[in-house]
């Protein structure tokens, strides 16, 4: 396999970005192994950049790297193209996964617009170590899991790092219905039709306000 595809940037993994690279360096450790610098940047996108499932805009600027670190929150699609980017600024390869899921964590106004549970083209990051290539998460910032009482997904560079499937009560919470496999840049394009045909009125979703609502969810009721 041509590893070179899976270290060289682009329009939407713009890991030669000055801000990215940045990041990148600031974050990957004092170690030079490959898979203590993914770790390391794999908490620091994890919990550094907020989830905001809101913060869907599917063109290549509004999912670029480095836009998501402006930002400084993302949803699962564009935090995962950010460890992608940093991975390979750091000469780790790396490419996208995706996958079909279901019972996502999501606010109820998500799912009342949305008007399905499942969601299409949940996004990961797929990083090349030790000679294979493990999947790793960095959706869900810490804080989150905690209001939610979701399990955090831990990421040691040795195993994928994959949605659990019950949460901390025991209640079913994510299912995985169809991989998509692995990309080395975005398939925007195709993403943009099934979006298009399943969430119709997704558009209005950037309007809202997520961590205020899931404040809002999680509170101690009177």
């Amino acid at each position: 396999m041509d590893y070179a595809t899976f270290l060289s940037p682009t329009e939407i993994i713009d890991s030669e970005h000055p801000d990215v690279a940045a990041f990148a360096k600031k974050h990957q450790g004092n170690s030079t192994d490959s898979i203590a610098k993914s770790v390391s940047l794999y908490y620091a996108i994890r919990d550094g950049i907020r989830y905001d499932g809101y913060e869907i805009e599917l063109t290549p600027q509004g999912l670029s790297a480095s836009q998501t670190l402006r930002r400084g929150r993302g949803w699962c699609v564009s935090k995962a193209v950010l460890l992608a980017a940093c991975c390979r600024a750091v000469g780790v390869p790396a490419r996208l996964g995706y996958a079909d899921v279901k019972n996502h964590l999501s606010t109820a106004r998500m799912r009342e617009l949305m008007g399905t549970n499942e969601f299409y083209w949940h996004g990961y990051t797929d990083i090349h170590l030790d000679g294979r290539w493990y999947k790793a998460t960095p959706a869900f910032n810490i804080e989150l899991c905690r209001k939610f009482r979701i399990k955090p997904l831990e990421f040691d560079g040795t195993a994928d790092s994959i949605y659990h499937a019950f949460d901390e009560d025991g209640r079913q919470h994510m299912e995985y219905l169809h991989y998509r496999g692995a990309f080395a840049d975005v398939p925007l394009e195709q993403i943009r039709r099934d979006f298009a045909t399943y969430y119709p009125q997704l558009s209005r979703l950037v309007e809202g306000d997520f961590e205020l609502e899931v404040e809002r969810e999680t509170a101690p009721k009177p």
